[in-house]
């Protein structure tokens, strides 16, 4: 997976294709809403194990019903390919 920082129009391309993500802080973002906390927990677990065979890390923020997710590839400064890829994947759980 290509690893380059994108500019902001790429950046912006994107996410008109997936309105439920944006960007804050210089990071891909989206909260996820939940009936309680065992489903954020439920759905923040199967993200894990997506992300781990990524070898790619999120940010996550887990509380009673919300789970929030920041992405960024830190080693190149900004949003990536690989970035948009993790975030679909994570979108394909719900």
């Amino acid at each position: 997976m290509e690893r380059r920082k994108l500019e902001a129009e790429e950046i912006g391309k994107w996410l008109a294709e997936r309105p439920a993500w944006g960007v804050q802080h210089g990071k891909l973002f989206r909260r996820f809403e939940f009936p309680d906390f065992s489903s954020s927990l439920d759905f923040v677990n199967k993200a894990g194990k997506i992300a781990d065979a990524a070898d790619h890390h999120p940010d996550i923020r887990l509380g009673w019903g919300y789970a929030e997710f920041e992405i960024t590839t830190h080693d190149r400064g900004g949003i990536t390919p690989l970035d948009f890829d993790l975030a679909a994947k994570i979108d394909a759980i719900t």
